[in-house]
């Protein structure tokens, strides 16, 4: 059975480099997300722990979002933001000569980082690009999409800086490019090759360009930043101030398990408090400090076994989960939805399903 790892001190002193998705982490559309800029400052100050900026959205060039960073009171240099689009021109300049064109679909980060690596972006089929590279823009339409279709129909290599659905906003989930991606391999038949989370071209790229020795995954999304953590060896940190409710984790299969789970940013600065998960008489019990759950496991006379009580339905009424910056639970809560989390994966890893609703939660 797989748990919540657990430090005796701070993650900034665990871990050298911070390498933080951005949208949901850091920010959410203009806005900062609250107490970010305050702990990656105190974590650098107090715990030599240094930030690096990585992202699956391609749109914009790292000077861009190193200005957006600062304006936001993170201090960012551009060299600290990676973003897909420069994990896609790696894979494409891995397999073609320097110099090919490439048909750029997405915003100026998408053609930014093809001419750092020595490509040159076109924006039509017409000018014979050997590859096309899509990445997301929010002013991508059918033109643009088009123009794609034809070259991969073609044969031309694609290669896709992501394939998130949907993207944070101020106003809730958005498409993504995921979506405008599909639109392509829809037309064609043919899927892309992949370079952002949690594919492992961007944590290679971030962990390089970062020189990271003990690097730490911190991230909202369990399909992108948990998962590519987990694909690349690299412990992770979930976050609930973006996409990801804490419900979400219940059903967690192994990869998309973080290491660490906490409220925000500020988990950096502190030790991430152990949960032990024990079991006996058929009784799982999970503890974290003063918090503790139990749930009792059943064996039906056709052998399959169950809980007798559902995670989902242990919290105290008027207990929320994530889906926004302030809306998590904090201090002993938070303690309980590890316990929760933790015997909810216990049940998992037994084959336990979920039935009647819990009456003993301490």
């Amino acid at each position: 059975m797989t748990s919540l790892g657990s430090t005796t001190r701070p993650l900034a002193t665990a871990h050298d480099v911070a390498l933080l998705d951005l949208d949901g982490v850091v920010y959410v559309g203009p806005h900062a997300v609250p107490h970010a800029a305050e702990s990656l400052d105190r974590a650098l100050a107090e715990h030599g722990m240094r930030a690096g900026f990585v992202t699956n959205n391609a749109s914009r060039p790292p000077a861009v979002v190193g200005a957006h960073l600062r304006e936001l009171g993170v201090h960012a240099d551009d060299a600290d933001v990676v973003t897909s689009a420069q994990a896609g021109a790696r894979v494409l300049v891995e397999r073609l000569p320097r110099g090919s064109r490439v048909l750029a679909v997405g915003g100026p980060g998408v053609a930014w980082a093809l001419e750092e690596r020595g490509l040159v972006p076109v924006h039509s089929w017409d000018d014979d690009p050997l590859a096309v590279m899509q990445g997301f823009g929010p002013d991508v339409g059918w033109r643009e999409l088009a123009e794609a279709t034809l070259a991969v129909q073609q044969g031309r290599l694609w290669v896709a800086t992501n394939r998130d659905a949907t993207i944070p906003s101020p106003r809730g989930r958005v498409l993504g490019n995921g979506a405008l991606v599909e639109a392509v391999r829809h037309a064609t038949g043919v899927d892309p090759l992949v370079a952002g989370k949690p594919e492992p071209p961007l944590m290679v790229e971030s962990v390089e360009r970062m020189r990271a020795v003990r690097p730490l995954v911190v991230g909202d999304r369990l399909d992108t930043d948990i998962e590519g953590a987990a694909r690349a060896g690299i412990p992770s940190l979930l976050v609930l101030t973006g996409v990801t409710d804490w419900h979400d984790l219940l059903g967690a299969p192994p990869e998309h398990r973080p290491t660490y789970l906490d409220h925000d940013l500020r988990a950096l600065l502190e030790p991430a408090p152990a949960v032990v998960v024990t079991s006996r008489d058929a009784v799982l019990e999970a503890r974290c400090r003063s918090a503790s759950a139990t749930v009792r496991v059943v064996t039906e006379p056709t052998g399959e076994r169950r809980s007798g009580e559902a995670a989902q339905d242990w919290l105290p009424a008027g207990m929320t989960g994530g889906g926004g910056p302030g809306s998590a639970p904090i201090g002993q809560a938070l303690d309980l939805v590890r316990c929760i989390v933790a015997l909810s994966w216990a049940m998992h890893d037994l084959g336990c399903a979920p039935a009647q609703p819990a009456t003993g939660v301490g």
